[in-house]
């Protein structure tokens, strides 16, 4: 069997961190946030503050980082915080909703931005109703692109960081110039000072279109629900940690990527949702069909040719983030089957050095998941998963640095202890607010977590017994 080979710079880790970022919210979400809030002002909160919450994990993420530059991540750094039933049930969740949730639900959004040039990929061209489960072509586009990825992955991590830098380079480059365009479109209406005519005065819109005023702790709460999708957009920053085996000087290079990626991305959110204030008035962004705010904003620009020219981009943006969530998820289950809590099969690596049967497991489960639920459905379950175990893993940087004060340390935490309490205050508040206004989504995610732990119980029970 294969070696991990460390081929990867700052340059392609950086890369990553920013193409697992950026996919389909910041195209999508922002109608949903402002239907939530109302102001364009309290948006644009919402955003800023789901990119500092991102940033500040990142600064305070790096430190885990640099002491343990091991292939796996997240997982290794619960495991030695926390010990093995911690660590085992982060990779479970990962497993279960938050990476292979991810890799559907952004595999359903790629497969409904290509139908604008298909329209028999349209999620409504059912193609097989038993009734308790519909199956659309849509779903059945989104499992074949999650394939595809998968086999390529196979092929060895040179050509996934090559696809990588390619991809997330071109929607880069595309989002800098929606924005840069757009700003200087709309610098000749007045459509953004009209947006912001309203101030902070915030308020919900109901699905009947009814509007609820929002003020106090209810504007808060609203607040917190908006952010699911800003911090949706955000998330997969982590993603350059689970191959950390192959990424040349790790100690250094992964904490610099995940401070300079989600910095970048982070500024481009806010100035893409700044363009898009500027182009549209407010119920241009709530109602935007589908909720493709990006095309909606793209078609003041370009006319009609806007739906053809974003869709695009829209599916360059997607592909390539399906692709940085397929590279990293198995190389946590192949670290997790290192240590006995993965299925054993998992921990082998290919001639070229990937681990290949932990990629076709994490593909086949990820293409059932396209099948389970709607973007959105699929967004908040992950979502809350996720922001669960960043506080429960930047909370272990305090635990290590009492056990473990000797420890080399590359990077220290920035702004230790400040900016990490800061991180899982916020964090632990946002998850409660969470299980208050969402609690079919945020409960279903604490019974996953919990199934975890029978099934770990289980197999040491198990093994126990051998």
């Amino acid at each position: 069997m294969g070696n991990f080979h460390r081929s990867l710079g700052l340059w392609d880790a950086t890369m990553l961190v920013a193409g697992s970022m950026i996919g389909s919210g910041i195209f999508i979400v922002s109608a949903g946030m402002l239907r939530d809030l109302g102001s364009p002002a309290w948006m644009l909160v919402a955003w800023v503050v789901a990119g500092v919450l991102t940033v500040l994990a990142a600064l305070s993420y790096g430190e885990l980082a640099g002491m343990m530059p091991k292939a796996g991540g997240q997982f290794v750094y619960l495991q030695r915080a926390y010990g093995k039933l911690t660590a085992f049930l982060y990779g479970w969740t990962a497993f279960t909703v938050i990476t292979s949730g991810i890799i559907a639900a952004v595999a359903v959004a790629f497969a409904k931005f290509s139908a604008v040039f298909f329209p028999v990929l349209s999620p409504e061209n059912i193609l097989v109703d038993l009734g308790f489960v519909k199956v659309s072509s849509a779903q059945v586009y989104a499992v074949s692109a999650i394939l595809l990825l998968t086999l390529f992955n196979t092929r060895g991590v040179e050509s996934s960081k090559t696809f990588t830098t390619i991809f997330t380079t071109a929607k880069i480059v595309a989002v800098m110039a929606l924005i840069v365009v757009g700003l200087a479109v709309g610098s000749g209406t007045d459509v953004l000072a009209t947006n912001f005519g309203q101030g902070w005065d915030a308020f919900s819109l109901g699905k009947d279109g009814a509007i609820s005023p929002l003020t106090g702790m209810a504007l808060l709460s609203a607040l917190g629900v908006a952010m699911v999708g800003s911090l949706f957009s955000s998330d997969g920053w982590n993603s350059v940690t689970f191959i950390a085996g192959e990424i040349k000087e790790p100690q250094r290079n992964i904490p610099r990527s995940l401070a300079l990626g989600t910095f970048m991305v982070t500024a481009l959110y806010v100035l893409a949702n700044i363009t898009y204030l500027a182009l549209l008035p407010n119920e241009g962004i709530m109602h935007a069909e589908a909720d493709r705010v990006g095309t909606a904003a793209a078609q003041v620009i370009m006319g009609p040719a806007a739906v053809s020219v974003m869709a695009i981009l829209i599916m360059i943006s997607t592909f390539g983030c399906i692709n940085g969530y397929v590279l990293v998820g198995p190389r946590m289950y192949y670290a997790m089957a290192k240590e006995g809590l993965f299925l054993k099969q998992a921990g082998e690596l290919s001639k070229r050095g990937v681990p290949q049967w932990a990629l076709w497991v994490q593909c086949i489960w990820s293409c059932v998941l396209c099948f389970s639920g709607t973007y959105g459905d699929l967004l908040d379950y992950a979502t809350f998963a996720s922001l669960l175990f960043y506080i429960v893993t930047i909370a272990g940087i305090f635990i290590l640095r009492k056990r473990e004060p000797g420890t080399e340390r590359p990077y220290r935490a920035f702004g230790y202890p400040l900016v990490p309490v800061l991180y899982i205050i916020c964090a632990l508040g946002f998850c409660l607010n969470l299980l208050v206004t969402k609690p079919s989504f945020t409960l279903g995610s604490l019974v996953i977590i919990g199934l975890g732990a029978v099934v770990y119980f289980a197999t040491m029970r198990t093994k126990g017994m051998q």
